[in-house]
């Protein structure tokens, strides 16, 4: 079979379904993405920015910030238009991603962005139309909050071992279990809203007989916990304890007992929006270092004439940019998607590559900068230790930790039978 090679200066991918035919990877940004873009950050250096040192102290992301953030449509880019959203594609969603994580470096403004676009982005997909009515426009308004909420006691990179259970009454499903180290608990119970959960409605099936619904905090049945984290101050961290809490089956996504793989797909999704928050910061952290370094004088020159700094700045940004690069096309590949233009295993490909790295590259070059600045570095002078603080709640797991993701990568290289569990 010929193929037709198009060139024009821009990576292009060749599909054997027709000879004529190829999906174009522009690396150009539509007009209304750069609109969108441009829009954001100005908004972020305008009201954010000013404000993350406020944010990480007072704990909290003040409801002015928010709102403004969901005026332009920020907490559910990809809601659709009847849904109350903008009806924006991923690749914005994860643009906003990298913008709000550059103005809050701490990421905490990011963490409640990236929950409330990314899970948004799922339940327009696979809620039921009751679901999506009553959810949705609230959460582009800023009226509810929207998380995940799969993690337990026993551990979180094991989603198919959860012991949380729901068993059916009439039209309605009855919760028992427990869920840790949540994300988003205290908003959800101050504005409203809830975290789309996993639970076991079949425990004889395995990972085949789990079922993934939209549970409400203020469920009858639900009691919480709080932790301190060392990091994202501006967001809470919690537990709950489901005893008997009644959901009504509408909540629920897709079909009974296919919740597994309905929750996949919203990691994938999701660790879109995760990765490119850690780019965001890393961008960040670059420029305030590289400003610094040029500033900065020892034995009469400036820093950034020192080889080894120069070096240093010079590795660290080239990383950035080819992370920056897969966490672009992963966001371009979910859209493909769902278009019916890709697979499943490339998507997932791309997603844990970009998840298995960018943290890491966002940690290392925050350690850097922070270095850079030396002792000035470790004082809340800059806003670099709030970023390091941040960026390492993906570096330890959240949304997937990186021994997981190079798990998926082997599984998606290798084939299913080479998973080294069962």
């Amino acid at each position: 079979m010929k193929f037709k090679t198009l060139c024009v200066g821009r990576l292009i991918r060749m599909r054997k379904s027709s000879p004529q035919e190829v999906i174009l990877m522009d690396f150009n940004l539509t007009e209304e993405q750069e609109l969108f873009r441009r829009t954001v950050r100005e908004f972020c250096e305008k009201k954010l920015e000013p404000r993350a040192r406020e944010i990480d102290e007072k704990e909290e992301i003040p409801a002015e910030v928010l709102k403004g953030m969901a005026n332009l449509g920020l907490l559910g880019p990809t809601i659709p238009e009847e849904y109350g959203g903008p009806g924006g594609d991923y690749m914005m969603a994860t643009l906003g991603a990298i913008e709000v994580a550059r103005a809050d470096i701490s990421m905490a403004t990011a963490v409640y962005y990236l929950l409330n676009a990314g899970w948004s982005f799922l339940l327009a997909r696979h809620g039921t139309e009751e679901a999506k009515k009553e959810v949705l426009p609230k959460v582009a308004k800023s009226e509810a909050f929207l998380g995940i909420s799969t993690t337990e006691p026993g551990g979180g990179s094991d989603i198919a071992g959860l012991k949380t259970q729901a068993k059916r009454k009439g039209n309605k499903y009855v919760l028992n279990g427990e869920k840790v180290y949540i994300s988003g608990i205290k908003e959800a119970l101050k504005i409203g809203g809830g975290h789309l959960t996993t639970l076991k409605t079949a425990p004889e099936l395995g990972h085949r007989g789990l079922t993934f619904a939209y549970v409400p905090v203020d469920t009858p049945g639900i009691s919480y916990t709080y932790f301190k984290d060392m990091g994202r101050m501006g967001i809470s961290t919690g537990g709950m304890v489901y005893k008997d809490a009644e959901i009504p089956e509408y909540y629920r996504l897709g079909e009974e007992n296919k919740g597994f793989y309905v929750a996949m797909e919203g990691f994938n999704a999701a660790r879109v929006l995760v990765s490119a928050a850690c780019i965001g910061a890393g961008e960040r952290a670059l420029e305030i270092g590289t400003e610094y370094i040029k500033q900065r004088e020892l034995f009469n020159m400036p820093l950034g004439k020192f080889e080894a700094i120069q070096f240093e700045l010079a590795e660290d940004y080239a990383k950035l940019m080819m992370i920056k690069n897969i966490v672009l096309k992963s966001a371009w590949l979910v859209e493909e998607f769902y278009k019916g233009n890709v697979s499943a295993s490339e998507v997932s490909r791309h997603v844990a590559v970009a998840k298995m790295q960018a943290p890491f590259i966002a940690f290392d070059i925050l350690t850097h900068t922070m270095m850079w600045h030396g002792a000035f570095g470790y004082t809340k002078d800059t806003p670099l230790e709030m970023g390091l603080r941040g960026v390492m709640s993906y570096v330890v797991g959240a949304e997937g930790g990186q021994n997981i993701m190079k798990i998926i990568l082997g599984r998606e290289l290798l084939g299913p039978e080479f998973i080294p569990y069962k």
